[in-house]
């Protein structure tokens, strides 16, 4: 994985807060009726939504931590739907331990 868009992932506050709701889909996206939130993921047009940033640019924000590996997106029909992946989320926050780590 390309760790320079990993950390430019994570350096914002819009991403951190998509992975921070995504975290518990349940809880922040529960009226969603299109699928399962937790099973099939949380559809884009919500997540701008909770975010009170427009489509295009929640779009943008997704597409970077898609490219980070921290959410993978599932299309159905004309909706994409995001969820975490935590084994990637995992891996980065080990690796970054790693490096902070190691100049001690």
């Amino acid at each position: 994985m390309d760790r320079a868009i990993q950390i430019k992932a994570m350096a914002s506050e819009v991403r951190m807060a998509v992975l921070r709701l995504l975290a518990e889909p349940e809880r922040h996206f529960g009226q969603q009726w299109s699928a399962d939130p937790v099973d099939f993921g949380v559809c884009m047009s919500l997540i701008a939504e909770a975010l009170g940033i427009a489509q295009p640019t929640a779009s943008r924000h997704l597409d970077i931590l898609k490219q980070a590996g921290f959410i993978t997106v599932r299309r159905q029909g004309k909706w994409s739907y995001c969820q975490r992946d935590e084994a990637a989320i995992r891996d980065y926050l080990a690796w970054l331990e790693s490096e902070l780590t190691a100049a001690s």
